[in-house]
């Protein structure tokens, strides 16, 4: 029987086990917020090794592409594209890199979507850096983590609770400031409410009901307030 070895007695490198870690886990941090990102540095550096930074989907990639971290920190809602973009570029090239989300949003939808994206974990801002740092090692070693209330929402997804094909496929014909009104409205808020907070006129707070009405097949507020309420998105 052949001895499975190199002509210099090492045994092949398919049967060489890998290495064991010997420095931080490295960590690109995304947030179309430069002082969020700064914060959260702040909070985990000393524990982990940030290695790149983005603040929205084509910075993002690049520097997941450029880097290949060990866990990548992303934020849902970012500028050209959201997350799940993100996600679907990178995986495209790197298939086994693991995300993270890291989210002030706790909207089942935000979760799901990223989930079924290829998330490994969903925690939202409120987390503490201790918890973070857990969370990312957990991801970083194959574990999933979420948020104990964002748990639900998974289980309820795959459970059926949740149709996960309306949630997705609708709320995708929906632009992020079109979530936004949808959100207040359903709240209760009043046109002029939700021009206030979102520094907006009421008229365009108008054009995007009527757009939201039309996108999802809805015909009045009362309907809107129900649909979203179904989702959880209220």
């Amino acid at each position: 029987m052949t001895d499975p070895t190199t002509p210099s007695g090492q045994p092949p490198a398919a049967l060489t086990p890998p290495p064991e870690r010997t420095g931080p886990y490295r960590v690109v941090v995304v947030d179309d917020h430069a002082m969020f990102r700064t914060g959260v540095k702040a909070e985990i550096g000393q524990a982990v090794r940030v290695v790149g930074e983005g603040s929205d989907v084509d910075s993002a990639v690049a520097a997941v592409t450029a880097t290949r971290p060990d866990v990548v920190l992303l934020d849902v809602h970012l500028p050209g594209g959201g997350g799940i973009e993100v996600l679907r570029r990178v995986h495209q090239t790197v298939p086994d890199q693991k995300f993270l989300a890291l989210s002030v949003s706790d909207a089942a939808e935000d979760v799901i979507g990223v989930i079924r994206a290829g998330a490994r974990g969903y925690v939202t801002k409120s987390i503490d850096g201790r918890e973070l740092i857990d969370a990312i090692r957990r991801v970083a070693e194959g574990d999933a983590v979420f948020s104990p209330r964002l748990a639900g929402f998974v289980l309820d997804a795959f459970s059926g609770a949740i149709d996960l094909a309306t949630v997705d496929e609708d709320l995708d014909r929906l632009s992020t400031r079109e979530r936004e009104v949808l959100r207040l409205i359903a709240r209760g808020y009043a046109y002029k409410e939700v021009a206030r907070e979102l520094f907006i006129s009421i008229k365009t707070v108008e054009t995007h009901v009527s757009s939201v009405l039309r996108k999802l097949q809805l015909s009045n507020r009362h309907q809107l307030t129900r649909w979203a309420t179904d989702r959880r998105l209220v």
